[in-house]
């Protein structure tokens, strides 16, 4: 390994991936517009107000791996809402026309930004104004009967959160309520990085006091304190670097591929191979190789396992369409490519066209222009890496099957 290069290339992904991250400020414009929804479906006179209405966000913007939109793409945020009702006290259809009609009530100030007016399959989404390119999809849901994960070996701290929610594709011929648990899985994907987290928020504290202390150096408990105000969505760890550069590669390799890779499989393979690698380097260098470790087979079936749900696969389209686990395989595969070719001498000469190749004009050649700038100023910083050993052979290489395979049925 090029130990030069490798310095050079986690000071570049770095600054890539400040340019592809979702700003702290739109993540504030989205937590105030999902709490303003929450309070307008909690007031004093709502129907809905009786159960409790709870709104929280899920996907992305949950565990913080949200990339900014590319061209004409609007920010997608997406959150749940919570009513204390019971399978046996409501049916899907009626949970969502429960959440809809208080949407869109005649003093509502969402009434004319419901689009479709008919709601979609499972969501309301909420369209702001175009200036703001923002929409927010609202799940309608209810509290599940957890204890069957607990049966699963999911712990209470992660089950306890699960949800049902609507689906208007199935709720007149399948009595069972679909099942989900968003806020366990940003739990679990907190937990994948929570030293680094810390890490940040600490290091993210003491340079906010630094800039108000005279002595420069805040005293501990000044900083304990500052640490408890910082939102997680402050700061960015090594893990959610790696999982925004890779769907930035994944969107503009792909880009209006419907087979393309899913980020729900991205993100788990990416957080199950972590291991509190310290920067975007080391975590390209090791997490990238380690991720079809962590793909697993039932009956011939690959299986991504939902970790808060391991009778759920993500990976179940793959067994439906053979393109899509040929096209996430070849992604994979060449993603550990590029990055040992930008490791060589002739590689690292073309970094530059690389990232304006993979990752678009305007973020490769702004990541090479603070690097640049940088390194003109002497202020490069060095950093040691190590890689680690592989923890699969060669030989053992995950790769798709022949032909698709009927999906596993617990």
């Amino acid at each position: 390994m090029n130990e030069r290069h490798h310095q050079r290339l986690n000071q570049i992904f770095s600054d890539l991936a400040d340019e592809i991250a979702v700003p702290p400020s739109r993540y504030r414009e989205a937590k105030e517009r999902y709490d303003a929804v929450g309070a307008w479906l909690d007031e004093a006179d709502s129907e809905l107000a009786p159960y409790k209405p709870i709104i929280y966000p899920q996907g992305s913007f949950a565990v913080g791996t949200a990339v900014r939109p590319l061209g004409s793409d609007e920010y997608d945020v997406d959150a749940v809402c919570l009513l204390q009702l019971s399978t046996a006290q409501v049916t899907q259809k009626k949970l969502k026309s429960l959440v809809g009609n208080r949407l869109k009530h005649p003093q509502s100030r969402y009434k004319n930004m419901i689009d479709p007016p008919e709601g979609s399959r499972r969501c309301w989404t909420i369209h702001y104004a175009e200036s703001t390119k923002f929409h927010l999809d609202v799940l309608p849901a209810i509290p599940d009967d957890y204890r069957w994960l607990l049966d699963l070996g999911v712990p209470y701290e992660l089950a306890e959160s699960a949800i049902c929610i609507t689906d208007s594709k199935t709720w007149d011929i399948d009595p069972n309520w679909p099942r989900s648990n968003p806020k366990g899985y940003a739990a679990w994907f907190k937990s994948q990085m929570q030293m680094r987290l810390d890490e940040a928020k600490y290091a993210h504290a003491k340079a906010l006091l630094r800039g108000i202390d005279e002595a420069k150096y805040a005293h501990e408990m000044e900083i304990r304190a500052e640490v408890e105000r910082i939102e997680d969505f402050d700061v960015q760890t090594p893990l959610q670097q790696l999982i925004q550069i890779l769907k930035r590669h994944r969107d503009l390799r792909y880009n209006g591929d419907d087979d393309k890779p899913i980020s729900i499989i991205i993100t788990t393979l990416a957080a199950q191979a972590y291991s509190n690698e310290a920067n975007i380097g080391e975590a390209i260098l090791n997490v990238v190789p380690r991720m079809r470790g962590q793909i697993g087979q039932r009956n011939g079936v690959f299986w991504v396992p939902n970790p808060v749900n391991p009778q759920e696969n993500f990976a179940d389209k793959w067994a439906e369409k053979q393109r899509k686990a040929q096209l996430f395989f070849e992604w994979l595969n060449d993603l550990e490519q590029e990055y040992r070719e930008l490791l060589t001498d002739t590689g690292f000469e073309k970094v530059s066209g690389y990232l304006v190749e993979a990752f678009g004009q305007r973020d490769g050649e702004a990541a090479m222009a603070k690097f640049a700038s940088r390194a003109s100023q002497g202020s490069a910083t060095t950093v040691v890496l190590t890689q680690r050993k592989s923890q699969e052979p060669t030989k053992s290489r995950i790769e798709p099957p022949s032909r698709p395979s009927r999906p596993w049925r617990p």
